[in-house]
């Protein structure tokens, strides 16, 4: 007799929807926002060491790179399994590489071997410093993929912009690299005004960016839903944030070891003509953008918008289903979800958006659809007479439904 594994079994429990658990990730240099509905006593929990929680990771099949004192299995999503009465958990990750393309979907299971992407939100209280995340090649040298992420802003989570809610984007048009170079020769020595080339951008919520990889940025403060690929790249090319010091170590943090020292190796890192581009804003900015006209959604019980569309690693999309609507939502490919707003039932599942969550606390408001299920429909059924269910749904590269 075959036994059926917990992956099987849960994929069948929720008829092709699986139910994610919080993913919680610290970062030792930043400094909590406090928008992402983690209890007040939580957000130092793992240690004033780690640093502040200011991350929660959506179905993530990539390990958190938070150096020496990473917790097993840290960044990775955990799929909540009831079996016969008993709560059990395990990995996402292990979910993929065991149902393959009965999960994903055999077109993103024989391409990439994975799940190619995730999500996250990142909560900072202050800006980023001004960093970078290198492209396939030079991330290769290390060992991982290149990452190429995008920005969106959800209203929910910004009820306030924080201390700088401005993004640092690129490099000003006529800087030289000789400039550049100073500035990263000059990072142990305080501030390397790294940013006095560079041009902020106001942050709005409710539109997004577009961030290739190769492009300088320095984050603002605003709550970000952040689609990318599956990797933890970076290098800090700023050397002090709001009097906040990055250590030497993230300058070089995706430099071979050889190469750890040459100050070129972190210029050959910069995509020169996408960061001096003059048409910045125009090329990298996203306002969303409806998938079908509004007034035959609206007839329908629904809004969906694309709010991250200019990449072909990932895509996101916001849906709005109105208050007392029964729609049906099909999509053409495999998805991870958080709720935003409102409550209901989603398939056999009850969803909910919490206000306040503890660490450690299990939830209705994160799930991932198999390719299947994506393709013969979600049910979702708002109960509230007034309040609308908002959830963000992010699927992996070349979206066959994104042609805009």
């Amino acid at each position: 007799m075959v036994k059926t594994s917990l992956a099987a079994k849960a994929l069948e429990q929720g008829k092709g929807i699986l139910r994610l658990a919080p993913t919680w990730v610290p970062r030792s240099f930043c400094v909590p926002g406090r928008r992402i509905k983690l209890h007040p006593d939580d957000y130092y929990v793992l240690g004033c060491q780690r640093g502040g929680i200011d991350e929660r990771w959506f179905s993530s099949t990539t390990p958190a790179k938070n150096g020496p004192l990473t917790g097993e299995n840290e960044g990775l999503s955990q799929i909540v399994f009831n079996d016969g009465g008993t709560v059990v958990q395990f990995l996402l990750k292990d979910a993929v590489d065991e149902l393959k393309g009965e999960l994903i979907g055999d077109r993103l299971w024989e391409e990439h071997q994975s799940w190619p992407m995730y999500s996250k939100f990142f909560d900072n209280m202050g800006p980023l410093p001004h960093h970078i995340h290198h492209n396939d090649e030079k991330a290769a040298l290390i060992g991982q993929a290149g990452k190429p992420e995008a920005y969106y802003f959800p209203p929910q989570v910004n009820n306030h912009g924080g201390d700088f809610p401005y993004t640092f984007m690129g490099i000003a048009p006529g800087t030289t690299r000789e400039q550049i170079r100073e500035c990263l020769v000059n990072f142990t020595k305080g501030d390397n005004k790294i940013t006095s080339y560079s041009q902020a951008y106001r942050l709005d919520p409710g539109t997004g960016w577009d961030v290739p990889p190769g492009l300088l940025h320095a984050p603002g403060s605003m709550c970000t839903y952040e689609p990318q690929k599956a990797s933890d790249v970076f290098a800090m090319y700023q050397s002090l944030v709001n009097e906040a010091i990055i250590p030497e170590e993230l300058l070089w943090n995706g430099t071979p070891e050889e190469s750890k020292g040459d100050f070129d190796a972190l210029l050959d890192v910069i995509d020169w003509d996408l960061n001096v581009d003059p048409n910045l804003m125009q090329n990298r900015f996203m306002a969303p953008i409806p998938v079908r006209p509004l007034e035959e959604m609206e007839a329908e019980g629904y809004i969906e918008k694309w709010v991250c569309y200019k990449s072909d690693a990932f895509s996101a999309k916001e849906l709005t289903v109105l208050p007392g609507a029964t729609v049906v939502i099909k999509d053409s490919a495999a998805y991870g979800m958080i709720m935003m707003q409102g409550h209901g039932k989603m398939g056999v599942w009850d969803i909910e958006t919490p206000a306040l969550i503890r660490y450690g606390q299990l939830t209705n408001d994160e799930f991932f659809v198999s390719e299947k299920a994506a393709i013969e429909g979600v049910k979702i059924v708002n109960t509230s007479a007034t309040d609308p269910i908002v959830m963000l749904k992010h699927f992996g590269p070349k979206n066959p439904d994104l042609v805009l």
